[in-house]
């Protein structure tokens, strides 16, 4: 997986340790991966193979190093792990669920033929759904797969048309790489036009703040008030975006 992605441009982080994150290390190879790991009472120092990387950081705190590893990234894949990755994978679903993360492809990939993913899945169509303690859509924005090939389209998929997103103000503004035209537009209106207080979704020029800040100003954009209730789903819009017709 590691290797597939470094091939295509992407940097690799990981979390340093022995096992599954140093085959990603090495996967990736030395100039397309970088570690954070975490200083442990009973490890002394992080894995032999990364102690000496320039690229490798270590932390004191579970919370800095979980910040570290998301702040920046476009995407994530959870392997089957125990408390420590079960820890990590839920906060990042709770950071996507309630709007305090930006939109990002996770998936949960597993071992050929693995059940780790999918008995999870299970626990939340039997408990959690059925409980009214999250939205009946609130595990689509993950894709659970053994297929290193679809991960890696979830994970650059994500990224075929939308750009970036910016709040100016209560307004949404997301940034594209290619102009919807007029009949895509009405067809997100229909499917996501709820997502709207007011106005629906609509093409913009960029905002006077953008033009401040010189933000991604030579990409089309479109905007909308969104409602907060919704924030959580907004990777249904996005990966609507990515499927339209006129980005190819």
């Amino acid at each position: 997986m590691a290797a597939a992605l470094a091939a295509q441009g992407w940097m690799v982080v990981t979390g340093a340790g022995p096992g599954i994150m140093q085959a990603a290390v090495a996967g990736a190879g030395p100039d397309k991966s970088t570690g954070v790991s975490i200083r442990l009472p009973f490890e002394e120092h992080p894995d032999a193979t990364v102690q000496e990387d320039p690229n490798v950081v270590t932390m004191k705190y579970f919370f800095t190093r979980k910040l570290m590893l998301v702040k920046e990234s476009s995407g994530f894949i959870c392997l089957p792990g125990g408390f420590g990755t079960l820890d990590e994978m839920f906060e990042l679903l709770t950071l996507q669920q309630t709007g305090k993360a930006e939109p990002v492809p996770i998936v949960l990939l597993d071992a050929p033929g693995g059940t780790h993913w999918t008995g999870l899945k299970r626990f939340v169509d039997e408990q959690l759904i059925p409980s009214g303690v999250i939205a009946p859509n609130d595990f689509e924005r993950v894709l659970i797969t053994d297929s290193v090939e679809a991960a890696v389209q979830e994970l650059t998929g994500f990224w075929r048309n939308y750009d970036s997103l910016r709040w100016v103000g209560d307004t949404l503004v997301l940034r594209l790489r290619h102009d919807p035209t007029d009949d895509e537009m009405e067809s997100l209106n229909r499917r996501f036009g709820d997502f709207a207080i007011e106005g629906g979704i609509q093409r913009v020029e960029p905002l006077r703040a953008e033009r401040q800040d010189d933000d991604r100003l030579d990409l089309p954009r479109i905007a909308l008030r969104l409602e907060p209730h919704h924030v959580g789903e907004l990777f249904l819009l996005i990966r609507a975006i990515d499927q339209l017709p006129s980005a190819g």
